[in-house]
């Protein structure tokens, strides 16, 4: 029972992902962002680099310099 649990949420999942890329890629298609109104969460990180490459190395920089211990939200661009 527990394995038919896992495989419904895995493919749920799969779902969900699959929904998001496509809503990511409409959001380009009419020249907007993938982004949202409070951030970038982890889920869209890959996205932002794709949309908006320098503006990530100008917020790495930015990061980097306020936060050179990486303690503040690590793995996190801003």
């Amino acid at each position: 029972m527990v394995l038919c649990v896992f495989h419904e949420v895995k493919l749920e999942m799969e779902r969900v992902e699959c929904f998001n890329q496509h809503l990511v890629n409409r959001a380009h298609e009419m020249e907007g962002t993938c982004t949202a109104e409070y951030g970038i969460d982890m889920g869209k990180k890959s996205y932002i680099v794709q949309e908006r490459p320098t503006a990530v190395e100008i917020m790495t920089l930015v990061k980097g310099a306020l936060d050179p211990k990486n303690i503040m939200n690590p793995d996190k661009v801003l």
